[in-house]
């Protein structure tokens, strides 16, 4: 489902742009209109009211918690049901962050990624993608959204972009605080800037290596790691928001000093931020993350250096929580015969 049917629903209900903008808030914001009180009644059309409940019913029903699995690090992995029965990731993160999913698998391929393997299931519509907000806010507030989760949002941009800028205006969150990854499309960088609602932009690096790039990005949009920087550059000046990086540090791969200096070549002096993410180790894929002492001397030799770089953790760790692990673990479990399957891991259920 996508926003604009739900909005052409409330439309053809008899709402206004007034009774419309109202509706979606009290979703997005998980407050209520409540059609008991007689401002309410006055306000809201007739028809509209009536079929508020059937149509609140229907929204709250687009991403229900399966389960529920906190990290010692204070992040929570969710595995969301959809209202087909499929299941996405979402991960609640620090300081009221969320990292939501914007497709069911994905195109690209990562070669050290889960979600990847099975390729592209199918696209979430914007709903769908502001559904797994709405359902976060019902466990910790969230100020702060990252399209980071399963998929490419680049492949599924007008759904992407229909729920930014529902997010950033009924659902009160700031624009800088709606952070759209992508491993890097043209079509983002022409799209973007149109915006209403701006986003910050996270652009997934690996390498400066665009030979070792294709290799690791196997059908990512072939552009060369400069351009895609030069590219990147002339969003963050545009809006003021320094782009992040992300870099999945991967043991023998891309933690070389040469790697290093690359970076250092590309990013000195350019707005820009770069997160170097030790890998999260699968148990399926041959990757291994660096030791912690090689990735914090990355981390230390890039500021030496003049490029801002963070050490960071993928989220859920300590629960193989990588991302696309937890709907892996499911799917795989549910083919294998009822009475083969183990019994229930502890996971707080929803």
């Amino acid at each position: 489902m996508r926003i604009e049917h739900i909005s052409q629903r409330l439309r053809a209900l008899g709402a206004k742009p007034a009774h419309e903008q109202r509706v979606l808030r009290a979703w997005v914001q998980r407050t209520s209109v409540d059609n008991r009180r007689q401002a309410a009644k006055d306000f809201l059309p007739l028809a509209l009211r009536e079929e508020l409940p059937a149509l609140t019913a229907e929204l709250e029903g687009l991403a229900k918690l399966r389960s529920q699995h906190p990290g010692e690090d204070g992040s929570a992995r969710l595995l969301v049901e959809l209202a087909d029965g499929q299941t996405v990731e979402s991960v609640l993160l620090l300081r009221d962050g969320l990292c939501v999913s914007t497709q069911l698998g994905c195109a690209v391929g990562c070669v050290f990624c889960m979600t990847g393997r099975e390729g592209l299931l199918r696209q979430l519509g914007s709903a769908e993608i502001v559904a797994q907000v709405v359902l976060a806010r019902g466990l910790r507030p969230v100020k702060k959204v990252v399209f980071m989760g399963m998929g490419e949002p680049a492949h599924n941009l007008d759904n992407v972009l229909e729920a930014i800028d529902l997010l950033g205006t009924a659902g009160g969150i700031g624009h800088k605080n709606l952070v759209f990854s992508t491993v890097g499309d043209y079509r983002v960088f022409e799209r973007l800037p149109q915006q209403q609602v701006k986003p910050a932009l996270a652009l997934s690096l690996h390498t400066t290596n665009a030979e070792l790039r294709t290799r690791l990005l196997p059908r990512a949009p072939q552009i060369a790691p400069e351009e895609l920087v030069e590219l990147g550059e002339r969003y963050a000046r545009a809006t003021g928001y320094p782009i992040q990086y992300q870099w999945t540090l991967i043991e023998g791969v891309n933690d070389s000093m040469e790697e290093m200096d690359g970076i250092v070549r590309l990013l000195r002096g350019k707005y820009a931020l770069m997160n170097l993410i030790p890998y999260n180790s699968v148990p399926e894929l041959e990757f291994r993350r660096p030791s912690r002492e090689v990735a914090a001397e990355r981390a230390a030799y890039l500021h030496r250096n003049g490029v801002l770089a963070k050490l960071r953790q993928s989220a859920g760790q300590d629960v193989e929580g990588g991302c696309g692990q937890l709907r892996a673990r499911v799917v795989k479990m549910e083919r294998r015969p009822r009475a083969a399957r183990p019994a229930a891991d502890g996971a707080a259920a929803g």
